[in-house]
C-alpha cells in the first residue's frame, strides 16, 4: 500500500478510503428540508404578492417569534424563493431623482408629512386620498377619501384628526410639530396655514417641482398603490373607499419597513415604548 501510494503521489489514507469505498463525511450541518418553508413563503406571497424576499422574511420572522420558534435566515429565504421562482422582477425604470436633505427624524411627533393621490376605478371614477404620516415611525395617523377634490377644509380636518389621534382632544399641541407638504392649493391656502399654526403645527412646503423633497410621503403613495391598490378589485369608488381603511390598518400593523429594521410602524412604536 505504501509503495503504491508513493508511486501515484497520494496519501495512504486517501488510497485506503478509495479502496474501501468509504463515503466522505459532509462538512457542516446537512441542509434543512425546504418543503415547509416553501409552503409558508407561498402563503405570504399569495396574500402579499408585491413583497420581495426581505419583507417576506420579516413576515415569517414575526410569525415564528409569535409561535416561539426560531425564524429562518434571510439568506435561506432568498435561496428558496429564487429556486422556486418566487422572487420579484428587478425594477428597470428610468433614473430616479435624488434628494440630499433628510426627511426622517429620530423622535416621534417632531415632523409630520402629508400628501394626496388618486386611485382610478374600472368604471372611470376616481378616489382622491389625503393622509398624514409621522416622519419617525412612518405611521399613517389620519387619512380621508373623497370622489371630489381635496380642499383646504379637508386638509384642516386631516390635521385635527392627526392631532387627536396622537394627543387626544386638545386645543393646541404641547410642542410645535413641523407639517411638511407640497405646494398644493389646499395646503398653501391662507386659512389652512393659519389654522395649522393655531393648533401648534408649523407649515413647511417643499421647493416647486421637487416631489422628492417630500420623499417619505411619496414612498407611502408608492407602497399603497403597489401593495394594496394594484392587487385589489376596484370596480367603482364605493368599493375602493370601503377597502381603504383595511389597507391603512394593514400598512400600520403589518407592512415591514427597511428603515425601521423591517418592522411595521406599530411594532416600531411598541418597541420604543418599552422602558
Amino acid at each position: 500500500m505504501k509503495t503504491v501510494a508513493e508511486v501515484i503521489g497520494v496519501s495512504r489514507s486517501n488510497l485506503a478510503d478509495c479502496l474501501q469505498e468509504r463515503c466522505k463525511k459532509r462538512i457542516g450541518r446537512p441542509p434543512l428540508p425546504d418543503d415547509e418553508l416553501v409552503s409558508k413563503i407561498k402563503a405570504v406571497v399569495a396574500e402579499l404578492p408585491t413583497y420581495g424576499y426581505r419583507r417576506v422574511h420579516a413576515v415569517l420572522k414575526r410569525q415564528a417569534l409569535a409561535a416561539g420558534l426560531k425564524p429562518p435566515n434571510h439568506k435561506r429565504v432568498y435561496r428558496v424563493m429564487k429556486v422556486h421562482g418566487l422572487l420579484l422582477d428587478r425594477h428597470v425604470g428610468g433614473d430616479e431623482r435624488r434628494h440630499d436633505g433628510r426627511i426622517a427624524v429620530d423622535e416621534r411627533n417632531r415632523r409630520w408629512c402629508s400628501d394626496g393621490f388618486e386611485i382610478g376605478c374600472d368604471n372611470g371614477e376616481r378616489v382622491r386620498v389625503a393622509f398624514a404620516l409621522d416622519c419617525c415611525d412612518r405611521e399613517a395617523m389620519s387619512f380621508l377619501a373623497t370622489t371630489g377634490g381635496i380642499t383646504g377644509e379637508d386638509v384642516r380636518d386631516l390635521m385635527v384628526a392627526a392631532v387627536e389621534y396622537r394627543f387626544g382632544q386638545v386645543n393646541r399641541l404641547p410642542v410645535t410639530i413641523e407639517w411638511l407638504s407640497d405646494n398644493g392649493s389646499c395646503y398653501v391656502a391662507g386659512d389652512t396655514r393659519s389654522f395649522a399654526r393655531d393648533i401648534g403645527l408649523e407649515p413647511r412646503t417643499t421647493p416647486l417641482e421637487s416631489p422628492q423633497s417630500n420623499g417619505m410621503a411619496e414612498a407611502f403613495v408608492r407602497t399603497i398603490k403597489r401593495d394594496y391598490v394594484r392587487v385589489s378589485p376596484r370596480p367603482d369608488a364605493e368599493t375602493v373607499m370601503r377597502q381603504l381603511p383595511a389597507w391603512i390598518a394593514h400598512y400600520n400593523k403589518v407592512h415591514p419597513h427597511k428603515a425601521l429594521g423591517y418592522r411595521s410602524p406599530r411594532e416600531f412604536i411598541a418597541a420604543h415604548a418599552r422602558p
